[in-house]
């Protein structure tokens, strides 16, 4: 059945409470009996444009609801929408805010190569949505026609002090469907007039390959601007009304952004928007901090919001990278490139690549663990949440006045880490990593790394390439330091240099080979799914047998607070006396 079908059939509270995943009694008590003065935080947040934005947090129990609600109808919006084309998987092109698979840059890429640019902006959008106007859309709607009390207990859902707040997860989605029918409307008065149109939450773009602006939309007087009849009756028939201030037509000689993305040629950012995070970069690699600009004063700059703007410009590039003639392949093959890699990369894809590796191995505010594969982070975590009081150096166990809480990074291996980092575990990307370390290092002038960097491994014939490595060029020094560098697999672990360090899976009680899976116990090991049986090697019988993905998820993490893991003490082990070591010669 589908999403928006389960929604109409709905009659009860208890049965709305359900679908969203909530029993009904908690779905009554969070709704009627807690006071709506409770449910909120509220903030205030600064806007580009002057002034000051209230943001409303709710608390966790109704952001979960609220979410809940959210991806319910973003799926029931998805379902009407693949209704309206036929079947297909094509989207609207007019909504771009809070919308599956649209952003920022699928708005801006509607307005390429555009002779004139219009950007009108809809007045205190999130207030025009209030209780009622909810309440009523979910009862008339004909893709809905919901249940009234059902549709109350929706509005009672999303709304705070008689309107959507901004802040609540559902809030978005919310005004998308309410205002789809204003986009269907200018989306027929552009076409009408040879232009382009689209919206991101409350900004309208209209544009046009025509030399002269369409007056019928919007006339230019001397840098005033006059809506046309039609455009004005729209907005005011949907319950809007237009921000005469943030109105403008921009024009091909000059620069023309469309939701602060500059979309002349391509998408891209503001050229003093990068100018500035990389001078905020340089700061950071050569004295460890930065300073940003607020209300004309200079203040210490945060790391993680540095990292959220060079995420933003990174989405922008690789955006563009797709797009570029001939296609550079971001999932290259390591075994083409080798160390060259850093040759692919664009000015901006080099300041983010090094601020990557300041983030995670020079600057790391917590010990970094790599792992050859996802599924050892996924080991390592769960053994540790159940061993947490036994290593307090990583990890600080849950008690009755605080949540467990991990001491530790793992390193999560990505397309793009594979790409900037020349990172995606597994030996090869190691080896690497581990020969080129000391010259990544030697760029940055920060103060010296407060926290050490754990590169954790199998002890098996993978091992080799690193072993010769680690005994040759690297030169590693075994601890205890009684051990030759002939016996590199017995060692505890392997300072390799500066900050660097390699810990090996314990060898097998006969000094065989043995792989981090070897660390659970032959009970566990033994679990079946479905009837198959777990095979760690990558010739597996599919028919038969699952791999390493389906035991980490569906036994480990699954069974996690029964798992025997005193396995893990001797790995566990090491990783902590490499910290106890850093903490001695840094």
């Amino acid at each position: 059945m589908r999403k928006v079908d389960a929604l109409r059939a709905v009659r009860t509270k208890s049965e709305l409470a359900l679908l969203l995943g909530f029993k009904p009694a908690a779905f009554t008590y969070l709704l009627y009996k807690l006071k709506p003065s409770t449910q909120y935080q509220s903030f205030t947040i600064p806007k580009k444009s002057g002034g000051t934005r209230t943001i409303y947090a709710p608390s966790e129990r109704l952001k979960a609801l609220q979410t809940s609600l959210s991806l319910l109808l973003q799926d029931c919006s998805e379902e009407i929408e693949k209704a309206w084309v036929g079947g297909s998987d094509s989207k609207s092109t007019l909504s771009h805010g809070f919308v599956r698979k649209r952003s920022i840059i699928t708005n801006a890429m509607m307005h390429l190569h555009k002779k004139n640019i219009l950007n009108v902006d809809l007045k205190d959008f999130f207030d025009s949505f209030n209780f009622g106007r909810v309440r009523g859309f979910f009862i008339t709607n004909r893709e809905f026609c919901l249940n009234p009390d059902i549709a109350t207990a929706i509005a009672q859902i999303a709304c705070h002090d008689n309107k959507l707040p901004q802040g609540s997860p559902c809030s978005p989605v919310i005004t998308n469907l309410i205002t789809n029918i204003l986009d269907i409307r200018l989306a027929a008065l552009a076409r009408s007039h040879s232009c382009t149109y689209s919206r991101y939450a409350d900004d309208l773009t209209f544009s046009t390959r025509e030399k002269v602006f369409p007056s019928q939309i919007m006339k230019e007087d001397v840098g005033s601007y006059t809506p046309g009849k039609k455009l004005k009756s729209e907005i005011k028939r949907a319950g809007f009304e237009l921000n005469h201030k943030k109105t403008r037509i921009q024009y091909m000689d000059s620069r023309q952004d469309v939701t602060g993305l500059i979309v002349n040629k391509k998408p891209n950012t503001r050229y003093e928007y990068w100018r500035t995070v990389r001078s905020q970069c340089h700061s950071l690699f050569k004295s460890g901090s930065f300073t940003k600009k607020v209300d004309g004063k200079f203040i210490e700059g945060n790391i993680f919001e540095l990292q959220g703007q060079l995420n933003f410009i990174d989405q922008i590039d690789y955006f563009n990278r797709l797009r570029q003639h001939p296609p550079l392949n971001p999932e290259y093959a390591l075994s083409n490139h080798l160390i060259n890699t850093r040759k692919l990369l664009t000015g901006r894809e080099v300041v983010f690549s090094r601020f990557l590796y300041y983030r995670h191995f020079y600057g790391n505010e917590t010990a970094t663990i790599l792992c050859e594969g996802k599924t050892d982070n996924v080991y390592l975590k769960s053994a540790l949440n159940k061993l947490a009081l036994k290593y307090p150096r990583l990890a600080i166990p849950k008690s009755a006045a605080n949540p467990y809480k991990l001491l530790v990074s793992f390193m999560n291996y990505t397309e793009r880490t594979r790409f900037l980092l020349q990172l995606y575990g597994g030996t090869s990307y190691l080896h690497v990593f581990l020969n080129s370390f000391e010259e990544h290092y030697k760029f940055y002038n920060a103060p010296k790394p407060k926290n050490p960097v754990v590169v954790v491994l199998d002890n098996d014939s993978g091992f080799n390439s690193i072993d010769g490595l680690l005994k040759g060029k690297l030169s590693g020094t075994p601890y205890p330091d009684t051990l030759s560098k002939s016996e590199f697999r017995k060692a505890d672990f392997i300072h390799v240099t500066k900050n660097l360090y390699v810990v090996l899976n314990p060898l097998g009680p006969k000094g065989e080979f043995s792989a981090i899976e070897s660390l659970f116990s032959p009970a566990t090991r033994n679990i079946k799914i479905s009837g198959k049986s777990f095979n760690p090697e990558n010739n597996m019988d599919k028919n038969t047998e699952f791999g390493k993905e389906i035991f980490a998820s569906k036994v480990v993490v699954a069974n996690k607070d029964t798992i025997d893991f005193s396995g893990f003490d001797v790995l566990l082990s090491r990783i902590t006396m490499c910290l106890e070591h850093y903490d001695l010669i840094r």
